[in-house]
């Protein structure tokens, strides 16, 4: 027997219709490509959405084309979003942060029919736009007075010009909600990206899942700036996750530096903000440089890769700023975990709290997680067993575009997607990120957490950032090393460096040598790319006393 409850699909244009009907007036601020700031709010959102649909009807796409976008965090991006997936459509946001070689194939992977592109890409656009024959019509993100001439790319066409003759009158079209939403490819570090594909159903899941609580909490009283860009993952789903509870958004554009979010945040009473480790840093030395507080803002969101505990610690004791330790990736949508306190946890020391704080935290309903062995039997949950992380749930993948599924099936049929990170689960729940199963370091067949290693470094005053890697030892096959920049003006010897280790970690985990390095480097999402630093040190050889 079936419930006698109306049928609607879960699709992108509810959260935007909502949105305009509840939150109407709700702001929605951009920093532009210009260095201007642009306002308008949701109803005008959804008005200027309505016309690039039209717009696409009138080009002859089809449902499930793909419209690409290369561009900052900012509004026009913003109706991107709910223009192209709500006509059926589907928004492929590209990383312009990759290699042009690699954005050619994945732009002709994915077959994209138009690509909308910020003015400060156009070099880019420039360089590749000849080897994606797929692309008919390029959109330049910019007022029709602002088109550059002689470019040499065809079919060049202002944004503003695009839709600005469309009416913003258009009956958002009602389809299956499992029909493909967004696509967004990893960045491919070894070997081609691959695409995930999220469908409407998967999105809008994903959005309420990371408004609950115990997940980002959002809410209509919050101002929140995304500090991660819009082009991996869906900016986290924020955007949509925005629509759905009417919170006010504030987009910082291309000006990513710490002295420009500060002041954008204190302008527009940020409230919370999300992004990498990498971009508050940058927020940090900033304010601390300055003596400088917040004066509205009370929690960040930190994921993409593991925050240093010293981060959380400096963010919560210095400013009173909640950090939610958050854990997912390109193929969950990206949401899977959040560590916030149960209320058991409420009334124990600041030390044990900040112990729950640094993992990765609980999962989110809708997401259901377990480790396993390398015989494939599910590992307990003790905070102590190290296993191979698996997740499944509405808004994991289960293949990817044109490729293969990675999913593997357990004794009872289940089937899982092996995220590739070697974790420990507490007996509350409590998901604690040890690795990446390929940077493991395995030392007289034993493990050593890098993550664990390098938080240590990053919590000495003088060191910026660490990356720990193994290097080859003829008795233990394997030690660790860690790769340490410096903050500027800061001093540490080798000697200090190891030293501050003692009785911070078990005398055999101490890494064996301190390499110091100019900078570490980082991916196109701004996670620290260890196969990098390899081939950098591939040359090193370990002390030999």
């Amino acid at each position: 027997m079936l419930g006698l409850m109306q049928n609607q699909p879960l699709l992108i244009s509810m959260l935007l219709a909502f949105a305009e009907r509840h939150h109407g007036d709700g702001e929605i601020v951009s920093r532009r490509v210009e260095g201007d700031i642009h306002r308008y709010t949701y109803r005008d959102l959804a008005g200027r959405a309505r016309q690039l649909a039209n717009t696409l009807d009138k080009s002859g796409l089809g449902q499930g084309d793909r419209v690409a976008t290369l561009a900052w965090n900012g509004y026009r991006h913003l109706e991107l979003y709910f223009g192209v997936t709500g006509s059926g459509r589907v928004v492929h946001t590209l990383n312009p942060r990759l290699h042009p070689e690699q954005l050619v194939w994945i732009i002709n992977h994915a077959e994209d029919a138009v690509l909308c592109f910020d003015m400060s890409f156009l070099p880019l656009i420039q360089a590749v736009h000849a080897k994606c024959p797929t692309v008919k019509t390029w959109v330049a993100l910019c007022d029709a007075d602002k088109l550059p001439e002689g470019s040499g790319i065809p079919n060049l066409v202002s944004y503003e010009a695009w839709i600005g003759g469309a009416s913003d009158q258009y009956v958002w079209p009602q389809f299956d909600e499992n029909s493909a939403a967004g696509l967004c490819y990893t960045s491919g570090t070894t070997g081609n990206p691959k695409g995930a594909l999220y469908s409407h159903r998967s999105t809008v899941l994903h959005a309420y899942g990371g408004a609950l609580p115990d997940a980002m909490n959002r809410s209509a009283r919050d101002s929140m700036m995304p500090g991660v860009p819009m082009f991996p993952v869906n900016a986290w789903g924020l955007p949509y996750g925005a629509a759905l509870t009417g919170c006010k958004l504030v987009f910082p554009g291309p000006a990513m530096d710490g002295k420009s979010l500060y002041e954008l945040m204190e302008a527009e009473g940020v409230t919370m903000a999300a992004g990498v480790p990498t971009i508050w840093q940058m927020l940090l030395a900033h304010v601390q440089g300055g003596k400088l507080k917040f004066s509205t803002l009370t929690r960040t969101v930190i994921g993409g890769s593991a925050c240093p505990p010293a981060m959380i610690d400096t963010f919560r004791e210095d400013f009173g700023v909640d950090v939610l330790h958050a854990w997912g990736m390109t193929e969950t949508s990206p949401l899977g975990s959040v560590s916030t306190l149960k209320n058991k946890h409420l009334k124990l020391p600041a030390a044990q709290q900040m112990a729950i704080r640094v993992k990765q935290g609980r999962a989110i309903c809708g997401v259901d997680m377990r480790i396993v062995g390398d015989d494939g039997q599910e590992q307990p949950w003790d905070g102590k067993t190290y296993g191979d992380l698996q997740v499944r749930g509405p808004w994991v993948m289960a293949s990817y575009f044109k490729g293969q599924s990675p999913l593997v099936t357990d004794q009872n049929g289940v089937r899982w997607f092996p995220t590739g990170d070697v974790a420990t689960i507490d007996a509350d729940g409590y998901m604690q990120i040890t690795d990446r199963s390929k940077d493991v370091i395995k030392s007289g067949g034993e493990w050593i957490s890098s993550i664990d290693i390098e938080n240590i470094a990053m919590a000495h005053p003088a060191i910026a950032m660490a990356a720990c890697i193994g290097m080859p030892h003829p008795k233990w096959d394997e030690r660790p090393i860690v790769a340490v920049v410096t903050k500027p003006g800061a001093e540490v010897t080798r000697e200090e460096l190891l030293k501050f280790y003692e009785g911070r970690t078990a005398k055999w985990q101490i890494p064996d040598d301190v390499v110091f390095v100019e900078a570490i480097p980082l991916g196109a999402t701004g996670k620290m790319l260890k196969t990098k630093l390899r081939e950098l040190l591939k040359d090193y050889k370990l002390p030999t006393s």
